[in-house]
């Protein structure tokens, strides 16, 4: 999918091209999506069902290919999008729902697909501002659990996801699913351990860390004064000594059951909700 034009016969721009075939060149090389190294490759992700796409393409994502079942093509927000699709310079493809079926690994995909170009933010453009909360992941492995912390910190409305060292793919189906369109509306970064560490220095924040050697509750701490990056660590290991101690707050979340540890994605949950209290309301009319 590197070179989309060639292979995905993008210099059709207006046509609906029809597959049918699982051996399709095009098919098998969105299917090779699977893989990290093929989307790395491409810089390429795959996104499914209608609403994703229609937010994707109002954010400005770029659209490489739109994919639909066979059934859907008379719907009208399906014309709309392949006609967004194609003025954008992207490939149409009507296909059967064998073909989506596999394309998806699932038994009943949703009937609209994309295939978007991956989009990260530069470290050293994040300059936060005093309201914005940021969140941190050390090593975060578990898709689910960054595809729903990527939601969360929509819903909490932070204002980035930074990914340090080795982290899941952010852009794999399975995260990509996860945050239920998020991954569209939250910048995400990546970073080295020792650039978070030089950036967090210069950049006027306050990093508090969860941490079970912490000895502050995480309800008493100032989130109001400057602006906040919460820092989360690895869900076996939890944060290395050299990102626990440039924190300016080690926090616990305070627990009574017989549990001796939260899923990360909850612990970023509370940690994030409190860190945001001061800046969320009900909305009047709700």
């Amino acid at each position: 999918m590197s070179n989309d034009r060639s292979e995905h016969g993008a210099g059709r721009v207006g046509q609906v091209k029809e597959v049918t075939s699982l051996t399709n060149p095009i098919i098998k090389d969105i299917k090779l999506l699977a893989q990290k190294k093929h989307r790395d490759e491409t810089r390429s992700f795959m996104a499914e069902g209608l609403k994703l796409v229609i937010d994707a393409l109002d954010l400005g994502w770029k659209i490489k290919t739109l994919i639909y079942a066979k059934a859907a093509k008379s719907k009208p927000h399906v014309e709309q999008v392949a006609a967004k699709t194609f003025a954008r310079g992207g490939l149409v493809l009507e296909v059967s729902e064998k073909v989506l079926s596999t394309i998806t690994r699932r038994d009943n995909p949703q009937m609209v697909v994309g295939i978007f170009e991956q989009r990260y933010r530069a470290l050293k453009e994040i300059r936060p501002q005093l309201g914005e909360t940021y969140v941190a992941l050390d090593r975060v492995r578990d898709p689910g659990n960054l595809g729903t912390i990527i939601r969360t910190a929509d819903a909490a409305g932070a204002a980035g996801i930074i990914l340090i060292g080795e982290t899941t793919d952010p852009f794999s189906l399975e995260t990509v699913r996860a945050t239920m369109g998020s991954v569209f509306a939250m910048p995400v970064v990546r970073a080295s351990a020792d650039d978070f560490v030089k950036w967090q220095k210069q950049a006027g924040v306050k990093v508090v860390a969860t941490h079970l050697a912490g000895s502050v509750d995480y309800r008493t701490i100032d989130y109001k004064s400057k602006p906040v990056v919460l820092l989360m660590g690895n869900e076996q290991a939890g944060l290395p000594e050299e990102l626990a101690r440039e924190a300016g707050a080690l926090a616990r979340i305070p627990q009574a059951g017989r549990a001796d540890s939260l899923n990360l994605a909850i612990a970023t949950g509370i940690m994030l909700f409190e860190a945001r209290r001061h800046l969320l309301a009900l909305d009047a009319g709700a």
